[in-house]
């Protein structure tokens, strides 16, 4: 999923904050113990995302695709002190090891993790976000997107990962699931209610501002 050099990983990775330890725990757990340990954010794209949620201070965050609970931690370091985190993971199995970890960070009672369909569980929320990251199936990001739109304040960021897709996006591939992303990347590009930047930070990083 890398873009990025192995050589300028590394030295981005030098050149930035440090991986806490319980990340770089639940890092090596994932890599040892969950199938597409690919999904995991890792440590540079984790310093990203608590850097931007630092900068914002949010005092909500939603969080659609929770995998193993890396980037929900990264997210919650820039919750405000009465701030809380919503996050929605489809994948019971993983439910478990997910609460254990959330149990071992200092943000444990500020995380609310609901297992279930975003699509069903989102529409039920009834904050208003500061922060909203969409990392969960690619073919439902416009479906994400339109959802949680209201929902969020004006001024508020808007995160979605995987946007270039193994860098297939501008490599000219066909298929499904690279076309569908192609066609979501387009919709916010023309979305005149935003501000947005794509960062090739890991698989893509596309930052949106609510205007």
């Amino acid at each position: 999923m890398e873009m990025l050099t192995e050589g300028l990983q590394i030295y981005l990775e030098q050149h930035c904050e440090p991986e806490p330890e319980l990340l770089r725990y639940i890092s090596r757990e994932t890599h040892l113990k969950v199938p597409m340990a690919r999904m995991l954010s890792g440590h540079y794209q984790g310093r990203v995302l608590s850097f931007l949620s630092k900068i914002q201070s949010p005092k909500r965050i939603l969080e659609i695709g929770t995998f193993t609970g890396y980037a929900s931690i990264c997210l919650a370091e820039g919750l405000t002190e009465d701030g809380t985190l919503h996050t929605i993971d489809i994948n019971e199995e993983l439910e478990e090891r997910v609460r254990d970890y959330f149990s071992k960070s200092p943000f444990g009672s500020k995380i609310k993790y609901q297992i279930g369909n975003a699509v069903e569980i989102v529409p039920t929320l009834t904050d208003v976000f500061d922060m909203v990251f969409i990392d969960a199936d690619k073919k439902n990001n416009g479906t994400y997107y339109d959802m949680i739109f209201d929902k969020v304040r004006p001024g508020g960021l808007i995160i979605v990962d995987n946007v270039l897709w193994h860098g297939k996006i501008t490599s000219g591939a066909q298929d499904k699931d690279t076309q569908n992303i192609s066609n979501f990347n387009e919709k916010v590009i023309n979305d005149q209610r935003v501000e947005k930047l794509i960062l090739p930070v890991r698989d893509g990083l596309l930052i949106i501002r609510k205007l």
